[in-house]
């Protein structure tokens, strides 16, 4: 790089052009086949064509975009991903989630659960016990338990990508049945219903005097992750202390969302926490 074109970088990366070059990396993550050329990417972020360029130049410099020598397209490199997942090896969900768990059971005096999303399952990543002795679909921490079986994996369903949805409930119906939970209709009913109240909910059910509630705990793209659950006796989970338990964990499930880290890799295996094989 030239002295003149350096000086015209050092303008552009003063006050305000932070902005400019985090417009331009993230303009660049969302191109759908990973990497653009300058002119296209100047029309996204807004900026002259020069302007983008140089930007690109000076991140180039710093090694987080790299040119493709015979397309002459730019993409994110290596080293930014490198970046970010150094980055992801902090603030794991179990981590992040363990202080709601303890203030909600504290609070509601019963056993709480966080639940995480693993390919057609449910795995319990973590509990905190309540004083009434309940049972649960999952048992103990590390049991896992087929997506839409039990109020904790349902309102994760609920929360899937329509077409990620789709392909779950069509390969764990047979699934289902086995527990005597649903037909394809009551289920499809049951997904309605979360995603019109955001939780999902049952007073009593398949373990005979065992209640369960639970909230979706949603990425920055809005699809669930992992679930927030209460599970107690059906007398504590009556329709006068459901919308205080509702509110209490939609709460802090809003809360947990904004903390999500996306490299987080506890969200793309959680078995591996327990040693286990996806």
């Amino acid at each position: 790089m030239d002295f003149t074109e350096r000086n015209g970088v050092e303008k552009e990366t003063g006050v305000g052009a932070v902005s400019r070059l985090f417009a331009v990396l993230r303009a660049l993550g969302d191109c759908p086949d990973g990497s653009e050329r300058v002119t296209q990417l100047a029309q996204k972020v807004g900026l002259s064509q020069p302007t983008t360029h140089r930007l690109l130049r000076s991140l180039m410099d710093e090694g987080m975009v790299e040119q493709d020598l015979r397309s002459k397209r730019y993409r994110l490199s290596l080293e930014f991903f490198a970046l970010a997942a150094r980055a992801g090896q902090s603030g794991n969900l179990r981590d992040v989630v363990r202080p709601s768990l303890l203030r909600l059971s504290a609070s509601l005096g019963d056993s709480l659960f966080l639940l995480a999303r693993s390919g057609f399952d449910a795995v319990c990543l973590d509990r905190s016990e309540g004083p009434y002795p309940i049972r649960t679909f999952t048992g103990d921490i590390g049991g896992r338990v087929a997506l839409g079986v039990g109020q904790g994996s349902l309102a994760i369903l609920a929360y899937l990508p329509e077409e990620e949805r789709e392909t779950v409930i069509r390969y764990n119906l047979p699934r289902l049945r086995d527990f005597h939970l649903y037909d394809e209709v009551m289920l499809r009913s049951e997904i309605d219903t979360v995603r019109r109240t955001g939780y999902a909910a049952r007073n009593t059910g398949v373990l005979e005097g065992m209640a369960g509630l639970a909230v979706p705990i949603l990425d920055r793209d809005g699809r669930a992750v992992a679930a927030l659950s209460v599970a107690t006796i059906s007398d504590r989970l009556s329709a006068d202390r459901m919308p205080t338990v509702v509110d209490m964990l939609k709460r802090e499930a809003t809360a947990i969302s904004q903390k999500i880290n996306p490299f987080d890799p506890v969200l793309r295996r959680p078995s591996q926490v327990f040693g286990q094989r996806e």
